[in-house]
């Protein structure tokens, strides 16, 4: 039976928060981190701290940013885990509230099928402090999720989901195996399963 997984980004494949990493090249990081924190634990609405944060990176170098994104480092087990949910039949998806410039490299490195997240504007080779895209809200990866279900012929008994923060509660409503990875309470109470160490090669016991 094919079945589909779907993971969160920032702090689940990929071992930080990216727009953590970009803010740190303006000095900005333990502000934009404070933002961060508090969104995930669902404290503040998605949306309006995702703007706040990106206003922040007015004026950074487009390929600043790129070189950033591509040097990120991988959660712990991230290749070994998709690679066995590959084997699996597992169709593999990453949804993300953070932005292309990090999700494309990293899933092409890990060989995941499907990657939806931001972008970020820039005009003349610099950030506009501007963000556009389809997971820009709290219920944007539960409206997605229901779609690819359903392009891919698929229900919740056969959709593995796997997040850390609070914008990952939508799509934790739509699958019947939930993993809180190193996760925040507000996740974990929705879990059918947790991981508390950060090594995703729990994902492939579960699975």
């Amino acid at each position: 039976m094919k079945k589909l997984a779907v993971f969160d980004f920032d702090s689940t494949l990929m071992d930080g928060e990216t727009i953590d990493f970009l803010a740190q090249e303006l000095g900005l990081k333990e502000q934009v981190a404070t933002i961060t924190k508090r969104a995930m634990a669902g404290e503040l609405d998605f949306y309006k701290s995702l703007l706040a944060r990106v206003t922040l990176l007015k004026g950074l170098q487009k390929s600043r940013v790129d070189e950033i994104c591509t040097s990120l480092p991988l959660m712990s087990g991230a290749i070994e885990t998709i690679s066995g949910l590959k084997e699996r039949d597992y169709t593999v998806v990453c949804f993300s509230g953070g932005f292309r410039n990090a999700t494309k490299p990293a899933c092409e490195r890990l060989g995941i099928d499907a990657d939806f997240s931001n972008f970020l504007h820039d005009e003349n080779g610099m950030l506009t402090g501007k963000v556009g895209g389809e997971m820009m809200y709290g219920d944007a990866k539960g409206d997605m999720i229901v779609r690819i279900q359903k392009l891919l012929g698929m229900g919740r008994a056969n959709t593995l989901v796997v997040g850390d923060g609070a914008n990952d509660l939508s799509m934790f409503a739509h699958a019947d195996t939930r993993v809180a990875f190193n996760a925040k309470e507000v996740l974990q109470k929705e879990a059918t399963h947790c991981i508390d160490i950060k090594d995703l090669r729990g994902v492939l016991e579960i699975a």
